[in-house]
């Protein structure tokens, strides 16, 4: 397996990368891939399905230059702060593991790099629903998937020092999602590292990560192919890079 080094990018070049790999994947042009990421700006990512005039404070982002762009995986609308956020993205062939072909054993198995860590900084961690992690009872994480001939895209997020509360002024959480979830405001339902007493520095939070995804899987350190930087910029101009898609209805 391949591991691809930190990238820090605009919106639109990250979800190209991913969507780049996936097909070159499913080409059988490259083997399963992990990386991790950040977003420069910070950003937000919005679900295939979902309405971003809904799920999104449009004038809000405006304001504070925020992008908005739409990922191909499923769920719904994630803030990512280039100030206290890394994302990881897994793409890998549902033959790897027996886990991969069963949807909610396939996140948890993708993710479980995301809990070591927590473990390891001795935080009280484990999945919730179907694709979160908590840490001391509060999510510090969700992750997304997709699926096309036999490949799996997952990513997600680890925030370690997002800033909740320009999360909170830029996605609108309807009060029902929160008395779903059994709190009164997305402060008692959302975490990071830094609000459970642990301060790291981006790179050590990188290194934890990257330390966890080796020790899961066995990975030796990569690079994107040429097809896939070229595939990537084709991605950006047709689809991430495009109002019509992000803002689709």
């Amino acid at each position: 397996m391949r591991f691809i080094p930190l990238i820090v990018a605009r919106p639109e070049v990250q979800m190209a990368i991913d969507e780049a790999i996936m097909r070159a994947r499913i080409e059988e042009k490259v083997e399963d891939t992990v990386r991790l990421y950040v977003f420069k700006p910070s950003s937000i990512t919005i679900g295939r399905f979902q309405s971003v005039e809904h799920d999104v404070n449009l004038d809000k982002c405006r304001e504070l230059n925020i992008p908005v762009v739409r990922r191909i995986t499923g769920g719904g609308s994630v803030f990512h702060d280039q100030y206290g956020e890394i994302t990881y993205s897994v793409i890998i062939g549902e033959d790897f593991h027996e886990s991969l072909k069963n949807i909610e054993r396939s996140y948890r198995f993708l993710a479980a790099p995301l809990v070591r860590a927590l473990e390891e900084l001795g935080i009280s961690s484990g999945f919730s629903g179907l694709n979160d992690i908590v840490a001391n009872g509060k999510k510090i994480s969700g992750s997304a998937q997709t699926r096309r001939k036999g490949i799996i895209l997952q990513h997600g997020t680890f925030m370690y020092a997002t800033r909740l509360e320009v999360l909170a002024s830029v996605l609108k959480v309807s009060r029902k999602k929160l008395q779903d979830k059994g709190v009164s405001s997305i402060w008692e339902r959302v975490t990071t590292l830094e609000r459970e007493g642990i301060k790291l520095s981006r790179d050590e939070v990188y290194e934890l990560l990257k330390s966890k995804f080796f020790e899961e899987f066995p990975l030796e350190e990569g690079e994107l192919t040429d097809y896939e930087l070229e595939l990537a910029e084709k991605l950006i101009e047709e689809r991430y890079g495009n109002e019509k898609w992000n803002f689709q209805k």
